[in-house]
């Protein structure tokens, strides 16, 4: 992400970080202000609707970016395996969150976000648009994770560095590798992307590594592990364990859930590339739900352009009949303007008319 990110976030505090943590593992009743009264019913396992699942893309697949372009147009979500990532790097990484989030509260709290940084252990930023809490716990990695590391692990820090370091670097790779399928998908080529660079590698890109702990809960029909939002990035690729949880929007079906497949990663169109794009790809909504008996944990690698780059609808999708729907925005701004407006965001970019994709109007809770 960018490096003044936290530049985004300091007229929108989150307060209350240290007041609000709670122990998950020792409460056996759903407290009051994690209980939320309005969800959603009509929800999908994915199972029973048939061709309603979200597609599962083989990057080994010849028609590869064929299935992708289909895929971001259709759902703004699908799963990829044959990714080049290894079971290792996805094992370590996992790891280093179990063992993070199990680490005694206290312990964590030495690693806690400030009310108006990016970086650290707390509530999702989301919250404060929520009257009720949600039921889990996060961190967020922006840069070096050096100095909060050696708060929560002293003898242990440097470990756990490198798998960070060794996972950001697998994950750069496949997204710029993603990138270029999703953009090739619209007929768009390097030419057409200046800022990726002269070989088109997106070395500049920014990103940023964001851990999520949703522990088994008595009430999960109750409660909410991560209400519906959009992600202000380009792209996200999501790790999941064998737990179930995430579930995106389908427009005509409802929530859908994204089943955990072994080995796969998880991949989601973001606002930028929604801007992009000039709409023809949509920012999915999505959501994770909780469980009873399970734990889940989840890792997602928030993917954008470098700090100073203006994102706008590329050139060559635009027409006489097709105007730019949004005007440019860096990922700094947009940041800004979705910590103030959340899913509103999109729309306060558009030219004119309500966004199509503005999810406003969808009660969560």
């Amino acid at each position: 992400m960018p490096s003044r990110l936290s530049d985004a976030f300091r007229a929108h505090p989150v307060d209350d970080l240290y007041h609000k943590h709670i122990d998950f593992n020792t409460l056996r009743e759903l407290p009051d202000s994690h209980a939320w009264t309005q969800l959603e019913e009509h929800t999908s396992g994915g199972e029973s609707f048939g061709s309603e699942t979200v597609p599962v893309v083989d990057l080994n697949d010849p028609n590869a970016l064929t299935l992708i372009g289909h895929a971001c147009k259709t759902w703004g979500v699908f799963q990829v395996k044959n990714h080049g990532v290894s079971k290792k790097f996805l094992d370590d990484i996992e790891g280093a969150g179990r063992s993070l989030f199990s680490l005694p509260a206290q312990q964590k709290l030495k690693a806690a976000r400030s009310p108006d940084g990016v970086s650290g252990y707390g509530l999702a930023r989301i919250s404060s648009f929520f009257p009720k809490l949600m039921w889990s716990e996060g961190y967020t990695i922006v840069g070096s994770p050096l100095e909060q590391f050696r708060q929560l692990w002293p003898q242990d820090y440097s470990k756990f560095c490198d798998i960070v370091e060794d996972y950001e670097r697998e994950m750069k790779r496949l997204a710029g590798r993603l990138m270029w399928l999703m953009l090739g998908s619209l007929g768009i080529s390097k030419e057409d992307i200046k800022w990726a660079g002269p070989k088109g590698q997106f070395k500049r890109a920014s990103a940023a590594l964001q851990l999520n702990s949703y522990p088994a809960c008595p009430d999960p029909d109750r409660a909410m592990g991560l209400a519906a939002h959009t992600d202000s990035t380009l792209l996200t690729i999501l790790h999941q364990n064998n737990t179930s949880g995430l579930q995106v929007l389908r427009e005509g079906t409802g929530w859908v859930t994204v089943p955990p497949l072994p080995g796969a990663l998880v991949v989601n169109v973001g606002d930028l590339l929604h801007i992009l794009s000039n709409g023809l790809y949509p920012s999915v909504l999505h959501r994770a739900v909780v469980n009873r008996t399970r734990y889940r944990i989840s890792i997602a690698y928030l993917y954008g352009p470098p700090a100073s780059v203006k994102i706008s609808p590329v050139q060559k999708l635009l027409g006489p009949r097709n105007p730019p729907l949004y005007r440019p925005v860096t990922w700094n701004e947009y940041l800004g303007t979705k910590a103030k407006h959340f899913n509103k965001a999109l729309s306060s970019v558009r030219h004119g008319l309500v966004d199509a994709n503005d999810h406003n109007s969808v009660q969560v809770g």
